[in-house]
């Protein structure tokens, strides 16, 4: 059976920003639902040396049809200059929820969404 959901991840440097970010692919039925987790601590290399930093996890669930358009817009308009992307197959779900999402993000996009 192909896969006919996918969950992306990539973090932001604070609530807000997550929320603007959400909001504008759930806008674009880039994705279905994006969860905005509780902020955490990230520590990574940047420049030659170790960050901490906090950050704000989202999850977001689409069609894998849609990644390419979802990729784009996370590298549009996300505010890291590298964004963490990554994307996880989802090998099985609830019929209900996955065809809900999937008429979501393949729906035609309405002209009155702000």
């Amino acid at each position: 059976m192909p896969t006919r959901l996918v969950v992306a991840m990539t973090t932001c440097s604070n609530f807000e920003q997550a929320e603007r970010l959400g909001r504008l692919l759930v806008e674009k039925r880039l994705v279905a639902c994006v969860s905005i987790g509780q902020e955490l601590r990230s520590m990574y290399p940047w420049n030659g040396q170790i960050q901490m930093d906090s950050e704000v996890p989202l999850t977001l669930k689409t069609a894998p049809e849609r990644l390419a358009n979802l990729k784009q817009a996370i590298e549009d308009h996300h505010p890291y200059e590298v964004p963490e992307f990554l994307v996880l197959a989802v090998e099985d779900g609830s019929k209900p929820y996955v065809d809900w999402a999937r008429e979501w993000v393949q729906a035609e996009a309405r002209k009155d969404v702000e």
